[in-house]
């Protein structure tokens, strides 16, 4: 629910990674700077016609990846709660992110779902 924007985009503590097959970009997926020892998944999206292709299992573990080689500890994201974002939940939780408090400068909200896992 708290989608990155341009500005936010620009922000030198976000990492900015898209997939592209013969130059169309067909998945994005950024990795926020937290501290040194915790990131932030931010802003994955798969393009409607790349669906189903394993790009947002690649994506997501390319952004767990290099969270590891950051050297964080926790990798946590935020997403919606309501039922248009089941798929997203269920692709963080099989990757093994679980339920947790709001991080960061989050505040609870019943629209946000906090998830986190450790690296």
């Amino acid at each position: 629910m708290f989608a990155l924007d341009t500005d936010g985009l620009l922000d030198p503590a976000v990492t900015f990674y898209g997939c592209r097959r013969t130059g169309e970009l067909l998945a994005i997926g950024a990795l926020k700077h937290l501290s040194d020892h915790q990131g932030e998944v931010k802003s994955m999206h798969t393009a409607a016609a790349a669906r189903r292709l394993g790009l947002r299992w690649a994506m997501l573990g390319h952004l767990i990846g290099v969270a590891r080689e950051r050297g964080y500890r926790r990798l946590s994201l935020e997403t919606g709660s309501m039922d248009g974002f089941a798929s997203a939940r269920a692709l963080y939780a099989r990757a093994g992110f679980t339920e947790c408090e709001a991080f960061a400068s989050y505040q609870p909200s019943p629209h946000s779902i906090f998830m986190s896992r450790p690296l």
